[in-house]
């Protein structure tokens, strides 16, 4: 009981960290400058931005066509100590500049030919090509007035230096970046406050994230239809409904909770350019809490649970296990992943959450293969047709999902390394898209095979299946032989009734009435 506690702080700490930068809106709150050659640096957001548009209102809604980089209230504050030190004459700039990334060659520069650097240093200098212990950078041809770069100064022994509030118009779609850099050592233990509003034409919505409002629309839809579907099955025939099939029920109405919240947390993210954290924590969760019972529910069909076995006996507390592992392990890497801040630059830590969701997930897959491999024999010694052709519509589609699966990761491995600055920025939503695309389409798959209908028990363990089979072998072994005589003909023999029930046995929509006719 003790774990529970320290899980739920755990997740605290999460939320908490998470909102020192909101989404669009990237707020800095006391960061430090790394330093970085010989400058030293403060990434301040990257975010893919579309261009505005020509024809653009002055409304003050979000979405009026206006796409712009806003800096609000941005200061720097550097320690006593160093002020301390300076002459009243002294100058120290912090410098902030705005590219887009395929603009990235135009920031730094290297004199005859040696280590480029960020800051002008003095061979630099007597070539004329900048000013000692500034920013380098050179005018795009295109436009002149990009990179755009701005500065707030530090005169004397001021404590705090202050960049004027300003908006930048976006007239390019592309990936734009954003840093602080300053040059001068002597201002060593300078952090930053403030903010920085990131807008597209249509709302607040980063770049790469635009489409998936739209996206989670249509599959909200899906299932909205998907779920008018099966519910009215569901009501038409729950007298005949197995526990199977609860168990879909659920999946569908988690995803319908899913597909909605995301929908509206995008929307009011788009609106108010901040993530709201609520709405994102219950996405998450939701769409958690339905990936581990999907897998859940696979598994147990896999392993024949209601249909070849009563009961999981011994397996139920590992199968349990590895479903609350995978939950912990999924709600996790989400939570980090999606609330909070938001760049369209990803960090290398997130590794470490994704390899044990991957290889749970791939436990999982081992798993089903398996137990769904040993299922299938079963049904094929018991003769039981009707559930070995499901269960093999069933197992093709779980090959077809997983060869998709793997190539699609092949295919996100190239994207993301031969993209290495995001510049193909405009198609990321794909990549997210798809795993929702195809759990959906197995999810129909599985629907469709397990629909609720008057014929549902034909699916479901029969407590004389083994007795039923054993008999049917038996019938099919002992063969009638020629009838010496048309009298002997004329008597309707016992095993002949018996062998049209082994058939039924096997064969027929409802094995309650085989069974009931036998005993009369």
């Amino acid at each position: 009981m003790a774990k529970l506690p320290a899980l739920r702080l755990f997740l605290l700490f999460l939320l908490i960290v998470a909102r020192r930068a909101a989404a669009s809106v990237h707020e800095y709150k006391g960061e430090k400058f790394g330093r970085k050659g010989n400058a030293f640096v403060l990434h301040g957001g990257s975010e893919g931005l579309l261009a505005s548009l020509p024809d653009r209102n002055s409304s003050a809604t979000a979405a009026n066509g206006d796409s712009f980089i806003r800096f609000e209230k941005i200061i720097f504050r550097r320690p006593e100590g160093a002020a301390a030190s300076s002459k009243d004459k002294d100058s120290f700039k912090v410098q902030a500049i705005i590219f887009e990334v395929e603009d990235r060659n135009a920031i730094g520069g290297s004199a005859y030919g040696g280590q480029k650097a960020l800051c002008c240093t003095p061979d630099l200098a007597k070539l004329g090509v900048c000013s000692e212990g500034m920013l380098i950078y050179r005018p795009l041809t295109k436009n002149p007035d990009w990179p755009q770069i701005f500065s707030a100064s530090f005169i004397g022994k001021d404590l705090v230096a202050t960049l004027p509030s300003q908006s930048i118009s976006i007239s390019k779609s592309g990936m734009y970046n954003l840093y602080f850099i300053y040059c001068d050592p002597a201002l060593d233990g300078v952090v930053i406050e403030g903010k920085t509003v990131w807008k597209n034409p249509s709302g607040y919505l980063p770049g790469r994230m635009a489409p998936l409002m739209k996206f989670y629309g249509l599959m909200s839809l899906a299932f909205v239809i998907l779920g008018i579907f099966w519910f009215s099955q569901y009501a038409r025939f729950w007298r005949e409904v197995l526990p199977l099939q609860n168990c879909i029920t659920v999946v569908i109405a988690l995803g319908m909770f899913e597909m909605a919240l995301w929908y509206f947390e995008y929307a009011e993210f788009n609106k108010t350019g901040v993530r709201p954290i609520g709405i994102t924590f219950w996405a998450v969760t939701f769409g958690n809490i339905k990936r581990t019972v999907a897998r859940l529910v696979i598994l147990l069909v896999s392993m024949g649970y209601g249909v070849v076995r009563p009961t999981l006996g011994g397996l139920t507390s590992k199968v349990l296990m590895l479903a609350a592992t995978f939950f912990l392990a999924s709600e996790v890497l989400e939570l980090v992943e999606n609330v909070g801040a938001v760049s369209d630059l990803s960090g290398n830590a997130r590794l470490f959450l994704v390899i044990p969701v991957a290889m749970l997930d791939a436990f999982f897959i081992l798993w089903i293969f398996t137990s769904l491999s040993k299922t299938l024999d079963k049904l094929q010694a018991r003769r039981l047709m009707a559930k070995l052709d499901i269960y093999r519509k069933f197992t093709n589609a779980l090959a077809v999902a997983v060869v998709l699966s793997v190539g699609w990761i092949v295919y996100e491995i190239y994207f993301k390394s031969t993209d290495v600055f995001n510049e193909r920025w405009q198609n990321a939503w794909i990549i997210p898209a798809f795993w929702q695309v195809l759990s959906f389409s197995l999810l129909c798959v599985i629907c469709a095979l397990w629909t609720p209908s008057q014929n549902s028990t034909r699916y479901a363990y029969s407590a004389d299946a083994n007795e039923e089979f054993d008999r049917e072998e038996t019938f099919t072994l002992i063969k009638p032989g020629p009838f010496p005589s048309k009298d002997n003909r004329s008597s309707p023999p016992m095993h002949d009734n018996n062998a049209s029930f082994g058939r039924e046995a096997t064969e027929s929509h409802n094995v309650d009435v085989g069974v009931e006719d036998k005993r009369e």
